[in-house]
């Protein structure tokens, strides 16, 4: 149906930027939103940022003016740029698709594998 591979992440210091990438690929129809969570040991998942088709984004207030989503739409990838990191931001990030697969007359949520973000003090 809908496969997500996330790409980018890593490790960096307070204050350093990373950048985190998702492709979609399958028996794509459509893709709706596409967006970001992530998840910090201990804690539950949590929206970072999402965008629709047409670009417009939602951010979670934690990382509003440091992270920003973009799409490609042609490429079915978005991506995430994060400015200014804290520590806080450590946790596995997620990424999301709200898609319709071929044959399918409704969309599903699909999710990536996560990737590891870690940023140091």
């Amino acid at each position: 149906q809908v496969q997500l591979v996330e790409s980018g992440g890593g490790l960096v210091q307070a204050g350093g930027s990373l950048s985190v990438s998702c492709a979609a690929s399958g028996t794509i129809f459509s893709i709706n939103a596409m967006g970001w969570y992530r998840q910090a040991p201990g804690k539950q998942r949590e929206l970072v940022a999402t965008i629709v088709g047409d670009g417009n984004t939602n951010y979670s207030a934690s990382v509003k003016g440091r992270f920003t989503i973009s799409r490609d739409n042609a490429k079915n990838t978005v991506y995430l740029q994060m400015n200014s990191l804290k520590p806080e931001d450590t946790a596995i990030y997620y990424c999301n698709a709200r898609a319709r697969p071929y044959r399918f007359f409704s969309e599903h949520d699909y999710w990536g594998q996560g990737t590891q973000v870690t940023v140091s003090s």
